[in-house]
């Protein structure tokens, strides 16, 4: 995302690890995890961006209650290098935070907010000017940099937008982990909590492999990530035929096993509800960058009622200084504005649409410590008296659309393989024969096999012998040799139907033998 006074495009997503609150704060080698048990599952909560410098200028401090009187959070952009491109944070680099509170009365308009009971998150970054992490030349300068801004605003949560050249930058990404490590965990021994979220670009594959390389480098450091918010926006080619809707929710899902993945391989197993509650979602409202991708009201329904049922546990949008329809004096909408939205919106507004049921605040989980999940460890026993297909074997081969039953979740093979593992933690989708369609659902039991009626083909026999387009009979079910055999089984058919010379009847082929 951009802030600017003028255009604000934006692109797209975390991890997670636990600090050993006791350990000493400047030390930045070996940290320990703290698991922490949680009482209550962490507050899901909605808090739209609003770009600081764009004109007009957006009240944000006058809040927006819905029919409860919640007043959302909302989150403020971007904290960036000065025009200087020094080590010191700026407001888009329009305003040093000094004047920003006298010019835009930024300090007190926040403290509106705060009166209605609403918060304020700050977000570092965004896709143009220069994050503070590529210009600050050590992490305690870096970390200082930000504590500026955090004890300016009296912040418990901060927002990274993490894109463009700075998401490509190696030194500036393992230089921005390493000051947040530090400066998270200075704030935990003086009992002020800072909860960090990254923000990172998404296609419906999920995270690219800088992103990836960010949540990573977070974890390595030591910082205890609360969660990775994805720009679900701008995809280009990768949105292929898909609507924004399902665009988005398959970036959200590829993320999630992504999510997993990275977590486990930092030794920090997580369950599938804490994977979804570390993820957020923006979608840029409206028309977005990309000419042909606008994201209409419709969108935002289907994306919110997804969410809900998923349990993300975070929900953006960029950004609240475009949540309404264009006027008549701004024809062209298929231009992006950082004013209006460029759809028809009625009377309705995206925020409202998109923060249906996230009654939460961002500062209820700023000191959550993220915990290690022990049954997500552990693979679940496969019982095939409740598993409605064939569980999966190391020497069986099988062929495309085929499905089987691995840890309790229900795979099915992309293309024909053997002995690879249906759950193997591959980043890349593309890198796996196996589409996971789902878990295993209570009460579930095989697959009934297809059966005929006995002596509507004759029954197989061991000693005999069989031709190409024979067909038989074992245990009921009715098979074809694909080439001339003897002695081999229809039914190893089913471990291994690749080499096997028989191929179980379909319902229709059999009616078509009795027409």
């Amino acid at each position: 995302m951009s802030a600017t006074a003028r255009l604000s495009p934006w692109r797209v997503s975390i991890a997670v690890v636990i600090l050993l609150a006791t350990a000493v704060a400047g030390v930045l080698g070996v940290r320990m995890y703290e698991a922490r048990a949680s009482q209550e599952p962490a507050p899901h909560w909605f808090a739209g961006y609003v770009d600081v410098t764009a004109t007009p200028s957006y009240a944000f401090e006058e809040g927006s209650a819905d029919a409860a009187g919640h007043v959302p959070d909302v989150v403020l952009s971007f904290i960036v290098a000065d025009k200087d491109g020094t080590c010191t944070p700026s407001w888009g680099t329009h305003y040093g935070l000094d004047e920003a509170g006298q010019e835009l009365d930024l300090d007190r308009r926040i403290q509106r907010l705060r009166e209605q009971d609403a918060g304020v998150v700050v977000s570092f970054g965004g896709a143009i000017n220069q994050e503070l992490a590529t210009v600050c030349e050590s992490p305690e300068e870096l970390a200082e940099a930000y504590l500026q801004v955090i004890e300016r605003y009296d912040l418990d949560t901060i927002d990274l937008d993490i894109e463009g050249s700075a998401l490509e930058d190696p030194k500036s990404n393992a230089l921005r982990a390493e000051a947040l490590a530090s400066l998270q965990a200075d704030r935990r021994v003086v009992g002020k909590p800072l909860a960090v979220w990254l923000t990172l670009p998404v296609i419906p594959s999920g995270l690219t492999a800088d992103g990836r390389e960010v949540v990573m480098g977070m974890l390595d450091s030591g910082t205890d990530l609360a969660g990775v918010n994805l720009m679900t926006m701008n995809y280009g080619e990768a949105r292929d035929s898909r609507s924004m809707f399902d665009a988005s929710a398959a970036a959200m899902r590829s993320t999630h096993r992504q999510l997993g993945i990275m977590y486990e391989q930092a030794g920090i197993p997580l369950g599938d509800s804490a994977l979804w509650g570390k993820l957020g979602a923006t979608p840029m409202i409206g028309q977005n960058d990309v000419l042909d991708e606008v994201f209409q009201l419709n969108d935002a329904k289907r994306f919110n009622e997804f969410a809900v049922e998923n349990g993300i546990g975070r929900m953006s949008m960029w950004s609240l200084n475009r949540d309404a329809t264009c006027g008549s004096n701004y024809p062209d909408t298929t231009r992006v504005s950082d004013a209006c939205s460029g759809v028809d919106q009625g009377e309705e507004h995206f925020a409202e649409v998109l923060s249906q049921d996230y009654s939460g605040h961002a500062a209820e989980a700023a000191d959550a410590s993220t915990e290690p999940d022990p049954a997500a460890a552990a693979p679940q026993e496969d019982d095939p008296e409740t598993s409605p297909y064939p569980i999966w074997t190391e020497e069986a081969s099988y062929l495309e659309g085929t499905k089987i039953v691995w840890h309790r979740n229900v795979y099915e093979a992309k293309w024909w393989t053997r002995g690879e593992l249906p759950d193997n933690p591959v980043l890349e989708a593309w890198d796996t024969p196996w589409e996971l369609v789902g878990p295993v659902l209570p009460g579930e039991t095989p697959a009934p096999v297809f059966t005929v009626e006995k002596g509507t083909y004759p029954e197989w026999k061991g000693s005999a012998s069989y031709e190409k387009g024979d067909r038989v009979l074992s245990e009921g079910t009715p098979y074809e040799a694909k080439w001339w055999t003897e002695g081999e089984s229809p039914d190893a058919s089913v471990a291994d139907p690749d080499n096997s010379p028989w191929v179980p009847l379909t319902a229709d082929e059999v009616k078509e033998d009795a027409g």
